[in-house]
């Protein structure tokens, strides 16, 4: 099932302005938090270790889907995970003091980019390896089943986990069992630098993907990933499925990632492999790539609330003006705050 345009629905009426508002909000902290953290590799070159992986492009999905949980469920993400904890309320001085590799960073400077956790907001968890953390999100549904609490798992992936083995055999337990989770795979378009539709062997075969479903014989669902409210409506819908004790859904969000596959600073004199959104056009398709920024989707939903008549220019330019306030504290709160102690690194080792 293909599920397109709502936002003149009925579900945006049922969202009521002050939701709706929320929702774009928690759109932008998102997109003003991955800008920063892309613009500390060139700042502030050797400050973060390693790669980051954006999510800039699929804030409508993140916030749309975040907006449908009730108290008590939980989530798991992938690598690709700053957007979840900042629509969940994680603190985002905290969020990036982790991914400095600060000592009071949220998981003490321990995790990175990569393994953002706060369990306190629902977080179990970002993976660093592809599709590891779907088995995970079976189990943290099975205790859900048994404890008979009415609360629901969702577990957030990219399009190139449904390669892994580990994909297939989380949804066939998870049908099997009728577990209380939500697979929801963010589609967007690449593998690395390989489109997700290419007749390669290390493309995803499907189209859409969502068909994969079938064959455990649970729900699939494709939706406009760029669309809050759509989202919105099918997570919910999905949720109720799953606390109603009716099984797992597989939805497929379409994305665009308006970003490279990664960040990472390269030694004095190599050149950058993935620096900035050029990368992109470079490797995929410019005029591709152009059509994916007009279509922007936290532009698009600010335009769709202001003609709408759900939020003033004014009082968008001043929810924009918050949150880059928001994320000049975050910064410095980061830049300022102390490494971690060497012995620190093997706190938590145990063979």
């Amino acid at each position: 099932m293909v599920v397109g345009n709502a936002m003149n629905g009925g579900t945006a009426e049922a969202l009521g302005p002050e939701r709706l508002v929320w929702i774009y909000t928690q759109m932008f902290r998102i997109r003003e938090f991955e800008e920063r953290v892309k613009s500390t590799f060139t700042d502030h070159p050797g400050i973060i270790r390693g790669h980051t992986h954006l999510a800039d492009g699929a804030e409508a999905s993140i916030v749309g889907c975040i907006a449908a949980l009730a108290p008590g469920d939980q989530i798991l993400t992938s690598y690709r995970c700053h957007g979840y904890p900042i629509a969940l309320g994680t603190d985002t001085k905290l969020m990036m003091a982790e991914i400095y590799g600060k000592a009071n960073g949220l998981c003490g400077g321990l995790g990175g980019s990569m393994h953002l956790y706060d369990p306190p907001r629902g977080l179990l968890g970002g993976s660093g390896i592809v599709a590891q953390h779907l088995p995970h999100a079976a189990g943290a549904a099975w205790v859900a089943q048994i404890r008979h609490r009415g609360e629901a798992i969702v577990c957030f992936f990219g399009d190139g986990a449904s390669k892994q083995g580990a994909f297939h055999e989380s949804l066939n337990i998870a049908s099997l069992w009728k577990l209380p989770v939500v697979y929801v795979m963010e589609n967007n378009n690449y593998n690395s630098r390989t489109r997700t539709d290419q007749e390669d062997a290390n493309a995803a075969a499907g189209e859409p993907l969502s068909t994969k479903a079938k064959a455990y014989a649970m729900e699939g669902i494709t939706v406009d990933g760029g669309d809050p409210v759509v989202v919105y409506a099918t997570m919910t819908e999905a949720l109720a499925r799953a606390r109603a004790g009716e099984g797992p859904t597989l939805v497929e969000s379409l994305v665009y990632r308006l970003s490279a596959h990664g960040n990472l600073i390269a030694p004095p004199g190599v050149p950058l492999r993935y620096p900035d959104h050029e990368a992109i056009a470079i490797f995929g398709n410019r005029a591709e790539y152009e059509a994916a920024l007009r279509g922007d989707p936290v532009p698009r939903f600010r335009h769709r609330l202001v003609i709408d008549g759900t939020l003033r220019d004014v009082d968008a330019d001043s929810i924009e003006a918050a949150a880059r306030a928001e994320i000049d504290e975050a910064q410095r709160f980061a830049l300022d705050s102390p490494w971690p102690e060497p012995d620190s690194g093997l706190r938590y080792v145990y063979a």
